[in-house]
């Protein structure tokens, strides 16, 4: 409401504006008012009271005393080209109420490419704004065809939580990646 009545103000104040300008002020004034209104209104949506916490390991394979290959997980503080990292997302619900249709998305850190093996994922290669198998997600080509979305094309990987997640349950899920 104030804002109509400060355009209406500044239409009957502004010095020289022609009459096509106080016509398009007087339709847009409502238009803005009611959006003004409609973002002052807007609920708040809650997230569920899940916490997520990612942590990444470089992954390292010696070879012990008697030969055999031994893999251990290191910080990730420093990776280079071709080093397998290990992605783990613990979760766990805070709240007091079960939390029921979730999926737990994560971004693919830069730079890698993600071991898609787990039936249960899904991937995004555009963000986030379609998610599926990679098998079936394609990509725009300059030329303006399609392309089959690779691997190195990912940027979000999700999996969706099948059950309702009682108060208090923990879980952890995890992906390898390899840095290009």
């Amino acid at each position: 409401m104030r804002l109509t009545k400060y355009l209406r103000t500044t239409v009957k104040m502004g010095a020289g504006m022609n009459r096509t300008g106080i016509m398009m002020t007087r339709m847009l004034a409502p238009g803005l008012a009611w959006a003004a209104m409609l973002m002052a209104t807007q609920p708040v949506t809650a997230q569920p009271a899940l916490r997520l916490d990612t942590q990444m390991f470089v992954e390292r394979i010696s070879t012990d005393l008697n030969g055999r290959p031994r893999r251990t997980l290191a910080s990730a503080d420093r990776v280079g080209r071709g080093d397998r990292l290990v992605v783990i997302v613990n979760w766990r619900n805070e709240s007091g109420q079960p939390v029921r249709d979730f999926a737990i998305t994560r971004p693919v850190p830069r730079g890698t490419r993600p071991d898609l093996n787990d039936p249960a994922m899904q991937v995004s290669v555009d963000g986030g704004g379609r998610w599926g198998r990679l098998d079936q997600l394609w990509l725009p080509t300059p030329l303006g065809g399609e392309r089959r979305a690779v691997a190195e094309d990912v940027t979000h990987i999700r999996w969706r939580l099948p059950d309702a997640v009682q108060p208090g349950r923990t879980g952890r899920l995890s992906y390898r990646a390899v840095m290009r």
